[in-house]
């Protein structure tokens, strides 16, 4: 039986990792956003933000606890620290695209729209809208569920597993800006490599949620069959559309995510 006690650390300690969580996503969706619009449009870099506001402080709060709370779990089995790393960023990157890909089809789809001097629907109007259209399935507010997952789950693994294990090799230095800049670097390069690797599935997610090539006709549905329609008709490159944008955002985002939930939960434990 679990001590009362033990119940209060537990809720403290996971207060601190979804409130660092919280401040991670919303710093790095303030700082980064207009470069993530980039890779849809070029005009109105901050139209569409709400969603991704709204979506960035659950969404992190949620990946960053449950990585903490999926490492803590596979301490208990027969696991290297370093693969328990990476299952455990597996495990949240899984979670969270449960979490967020609602919100991903509301922004995709306020995005998407040509007319960038029309009047736009806000943001719960566009969500009520897809909802009494298609419902809350696979077809509606959840649309591209399974290219979600991929998209997350791969990037979570790779971005979590590279970070704390390379971390955990090059030694801590004693100046607080070089240590600073020794944790910017590494995450940087953890959310470059994690994008270069994941972005299949985010182009496959982009189709399946964006308008189609024919209006009224269903071209892309399913993640993998979605991938392998973009090889077959557009060539290997076009499953790397986006990439020099989505790096120019996540390589940095990745690292300001990283840096403020470290230096966030640090002051939550010290202070609260």
């Amino acid at each position: 039986m679990t001590q009362p006690g033990n119940q209060g650390s537990f809720w403290r300690e996971a207060s601190h990792q979804i409130l660092a969580g919280g401040s991670a996503g919303l710093v790095e969706i303030c700082l980064m956003h207009p470069l993530d619009v980039v890779k849809t449009r070029l005009f109105g870099f901050y139209k569409g933000i709400l969603p991704p506001i709204l979506a960035e402080t659950p969404k992190r709060a949620v990946k960053f606890f449950t990585f903490e709370q999926y490492k803590k779990l596979l301490g208990y089995i027969s696991m290297s620290p370093a693969l328990a790393f990476a299952v455990a960023g597996l495990g949240s990157g899984l979670t969270e695209a449960v979490v967020v890909n609602p919100f991903e089809v509301v922004k995709v789809g306020l995005q998407a729209n040509r007319d960038a001097f029309a009047e736009q629907p806000s943001t719960f109007a566009k969500a009520r809208q897809i909802i009494q259209a298609d419902g809350f399935g696979l077809r509606g507010l959840n649309k591209g569920l399974p290219a979600t997952l991929g998209r997350h789950g791969v990037f979570n693994m790779v971005y979590f597993g590279f970070y704390f294990n390379v971390k955990s090799i090059i030694p801590v230095n004693k100046d607080p800006t070089l240590e600073f800049l020794r944790k910017f670097g590494i995450g940087l390069v953890s959310g470059t490599i994690a994008s270069i690797i994941n972005i299949p599935f985010d182009v496959a997610k982009s189709r399946i949620q964006g308008p189609q090539p024919v209006p009224g006709e269903i071209k892309y549905r399913t993640c993998f069959k979605t991938m392998a329609t973009v090889y077959k008709e557009e060539g290997f490159l076009a499953l790397y559309k986006g990439l020099v944008p989505k790096v120019m955002r996540l390589g940095p985002g990745g690292a300001v995510m990283l840096l403020v939930y470290e230096y966030a939960y640090g002051w939550f434990q010290e202070h609260w």
